[in-house]
């Protein structure tokens, strides 16, 4: 049997040596995963052995130790949001943080054991993930994993979407959706980091107010439709409007987002968690001379997804070092405990991001 097991050990590749040589790796190059078995509730999940992906040119792979959940791994679940042709198509997780155990051909950007984090079009709630060099970022070394891991959709999404985009410029009002979650508390930083003032939306006063502790500066409580958040930014912005809206929503908040903006305003369309249709006043595009942007991170090519990450490394990721932004963590859950982590996103109490630990 030592026979068989030393011959299964030498044939492991070299990142599952040590830690017993990972006991998996006597008997296959398999690892652990969360699969989609048929759309569903949270009750399709399953933690199933599933091939470990190898690097090729130009990629690393990843030992994931954490990776956040998103609205879009929802989705997913349900059949409403299929991942990209290429990526894991059962197989949900839109960022990670782990080390590099191997690297490709042609990839000399990191070397193994180094702590990275990143986005990935799918697949991030594994053990292992392949990733493009040049897709991820060196995690600052105070934060721990399920920090780390906290940081990448959020804040990359919000500094794509406000600093590139939208040009947010200081002493600029930025309106922020959703303000309570993960990308709306990562836009609250980054809107001060930029000298500008950001206002917020929530469905609950409490979530307000938790956030004014990462620099919200006021915030209204919304339900069904935007009254009560036009009638505060009326009086916040004495009458001229929010010059930049964050809208992780969409649905029927969509009206009510050109009522609230300025003239010359910026629409930032990046959720449409409340619906995908709405009826528009063409007449305030015009009036008002707006601009509406959509946009999103999974759908793009490679080479735009690299300038979003590299543009991210070089602008912000000083910020975390520095400890001028922070990661906001609602809760953590052990890999098989997915299901508890999706019914918890799904309940809309959370604040900040929800983390799936991935442990040896």
């Amino acid at each position: 049997m030592w026979v068989f097991a030393v011959a299964r050990i030498l044939a492991c590749p070299e990142r599952s040596r040590g830690a017993f040589v990972r006991a998996v790796c006597l008997y296959s190059d398999d690892m652990r995963a969360v699969v989609i078995t048929k759309p569903g509730g949270p009750e399709v999940l399953e933690i199933q052995q599933v091939e470990t992906p190898h690097p090729r040119a130009g990629e690393v792979l990843v030992r994931v130790h954490a990776s956040a959940l998103n609205r879009a791994d929802v989705l997913q679940r349900q059949g409403r949001y299929p991942a990209p042709a290429g990526t894991p198509q059962n197989i949900p997780g839109l960022e990670f943080a782990g080390e590099v155990t191997e690297l490709g051909d042609r990839a000399t950007r990191w070397r193994a054991g180094q702590r990275v984090f990143g986005i990935t079009a799918g697949g991030g709630h594994a053990e292992y993930l392949t990733s493009h060099e040049r897709m991820l970022a060196e995690t600052p070394a105070k934060l721990s994993w399920s920090e780390a891991a906290a940081i990448p959709e959020a804040f990359i999404t919000a500094h794509d979407a406000l600093w590139k985009q939208a040009a947010l410029a200081a002493n600029e009002t930025v309106l922020i959706h959703a303000a309570g979650s993960g990308v709306g508390l990562a836009a609250i930083q980054l809107v001060r980091a930029k000298g500008a003032i950001p206002y917020g939306t929530s469905r609950t006063a409490e979530k307000l107010e938790r956030a004014r502790g990462f620099g919200l500066e006021e915030g209204a409580v919304v339900s069904g439709d935007l009254e009560p958040a036009a009638k505060k930014a009326h009086e916040w912005t004495v009458g001229f409007g929010i010059n930049v809206i964050l809208d992780l929503v969409g649905g029927n908040y969509f009206p009510g987002n050109l009522e609230i903006l300025a003239s010359q305003g910026r629409l930032l369309l990046v959720g449409t968690v409340a619906g995908v249709k709405t009826e528009v006043a063409l007449g305030t595009i015009l009036r008002k001379r707006l601009k509406i942007i959509g946009t999103m991170l999974r759908g793009r090519s490679l080479e735009e997804k690299i300038a979003v990450t590299e543009a991210f490394s070089r602008e912000v990721l000083p910020l975390f070092a520095q400890g001028e932004l922070r990661p906001v963590i609602d809760s953590e859950f052990p890999l098989n405990d997915v299901r508890q982590a999706h019914a918890r996103m799904e309940s809309n109490a959370s604040f900040g991001k929800i983390i799936l630990r991935i442990p040896d």
